[in-house]
């Protein structure tokens, strides 16, 4: 019997018997229909709000299956989309009837302590990366949550506890192994492939499946200086006043992210204070321990903390330390900005806001990221933005279908009330399905985007690669 698939148009072809087992024959991994055990479990990412359903899942073994893929996928002009994590707000790893490509077995990380580099295949996670560079002393400049996907991750620009001093995730990618849409495998680095290199630095998935990167490493750890502090949510304004005095001035060692939340059960928060607003702030210094230690003395001493876990503690650890507030199967619609700085007048606004919680699991974050990324110019890369001091995201988040609607709209009342206090850009990765054209030309600034268009018509000229945040316009 013919397998209905859909195609690049949208239409629907009859994919012959015979067609998908010459394609089986010569893939060495597992292709998947709805009828196999493992499908259900390959098409499930991290949002349970993406509930799309893949024709084919062809789940790779190496960078040979993916040239397979991709040319069975041109072949018979299959609409097409690619896996790493799976983490995308989005949700754009999985397309709806097509080929979706599923590099998530593929996590092999090979370190070079001597040169000060770790090539990381594409499934690979952040914890996976984290843990094999801390054999050695050193980490990559990565995310927050230890179950993020390092392709998207990085493709889409990248920051997190090390961004302050080393830039963003992107910055500090040496080379990239692509999988083109014509089914080329290209190295793409400063010398080879310069362009697609640039582009591949934050333009997201719009050039071509890269199979695996090399990054840049540097010394961090093993133990930092790292946790978070916790007051009740009355004390909220105070504390995030006090906190942007303290993160402005703060050395790039030192990386905070204040949380405006309600309690969850978790063993560091006093039981009295589950089910009930607070304020925390995580912090992470990289540099000598007892440097740390001094730097957070003053904001230690602000009001009166319900609960301080800021100890010693292996940076791999420290990497995870958000992980139980993003699991996998909730459901999540996020809003955000970057920010110039933090005044008075948003903190009133984030702290109303917050106050209106409509989920226990929801948050509204402010991640620190000035710094090194300030240091070079806007082309540098795709991602830009090098104007922005923070990230606010806006993170809702819940368990229930029926609550979607009161969830989403109290994200984006949050949202337009604080889009005053913007750079006016916004980060790709955080960009949920409906947010379209405007917001990809705020996630890259125009000249940026316009580059990205002539990268995009160079290496993809038919839009193969369509089932992302689209840089063509």
């Amino acid at each position: 019997m013919a397998v209905k698939l859909t195609r690049m148009d949208g239409g629907i072809v009859d994919l012959p018997p015979e067609a998908l087992q010459s394609f089986k024959a010569a893939f060495k991994g597992r292709v998947l229909t709805a009828e196999d055990a493992e499908y259900e479990e390959s098409r499930q990412v991290w949002n349970a709000m993406i509930d799309r359903r893949p024709g084919l899942v062809a789940r790779c073994t190496g960078t040979v299956d993916v040239v397979q893929a991709v040319r069975f996928a041109r072949q018979h002009g299959l609409l097409c989309s690619v896996r790493g994590g799976g983490h995308n707000i989005a949700g754009l790893a999985v397309c709806e009837g097509g080929l979706m490509i599923d590099m998530s077995t593929l996590r092999g990380v090979w370190v070079d302590p001597v040169r000060r580099t770790a090539c990381a295949q594409a499934g690979c996670t952040l914890g996976d990366v984290d843990r094999e560079t801390q054999l050695h002393g050193l980490a990559a400049v990565l995310g927050f949550v230890s179950a993020t996907g390092i392709a998207g991750l990085t493709v889409g620009g990248g920051f997190g506890y090390l961004t302050r001093r080393h830039g963003w995730t992107c910055d500090n990618v040496l080379s990239m192994e692509v999988v083109t849409a014509d089914g080329r495998v290209l190295r793409a680095c400063a010398d080879e492939n310069a362009d697609l290199f640039w582009a591949l630095r934050g333009g997201s998935g719009n050039f071509g499946i890269v199979t695996s990167f090399e990054y840049r490493l540097f010394p961090v750890g093993p133990e930092i200086l790292g946790g978070a502090i916790a007051w009740h949510g009355e004390d909220a304004a105070q504390v995030l006043e006090a906190h942007r005095a303290f993160s402005a001035t703060a050395p790039r060692e030192l990386t905070s992210v204040a949380v405006l939340r309600i309690a969850p059960p978790a063993p560091w928060l006093p039981k009295e204070v589950h089910g009930k607003p607070i304020v925390a702030i995580f912090v992470c210094h990289s540099g000598k321990v007892e440097d740390g230690e001094a730097l957070l003395a003053p904001l230690r001493a602000t009001g009166r903390p319900i609960a301080d876990i800021v100890t010693r503690r292996p940076y791999v650890q420290m990497q995870s330390l958000l992980d139980a507030t993003q699991p996998k199967g909730r459901r999540y619609y996020w809003k955000s900005h970057y920010l110039p700085a933090i005044d008075r007048p948003l903190i009133d606004v984030a702290v109303a806001h917050a106050a209106r919680i409509a989920s226990p699991h929801s948050a509204i974050l402010m991640f620190q990221i000035q710094g090194a990324l300030n240091d070079l110019p806007a082309g540098h890369s795709p991602a830009g933005n090098r104007d922005a001091a923070y990230v606010l995201n806006i993170t809702g988040s819940w368990e229930k279908s029926e609550d979607d609607a009161v969830n989403i709209q109290w994200a984006r009342d949050c949202f337009e009330a604080t889009r005053s206090f913007s750079t006016g850009g916004t980060y790709i990765n955080f960009l949920t399905e409906e947010e379209g054209p405007d917001r990809v030309e705020a996630a890259y600034g125009r000249p940026n985007l316009d580059r990205l268009a002539t990268v995009k018509h160079a290496y993809d000229p038919e839009n193969f690669f369509r089932h992302t945040k689209s840089v063509s316009g």
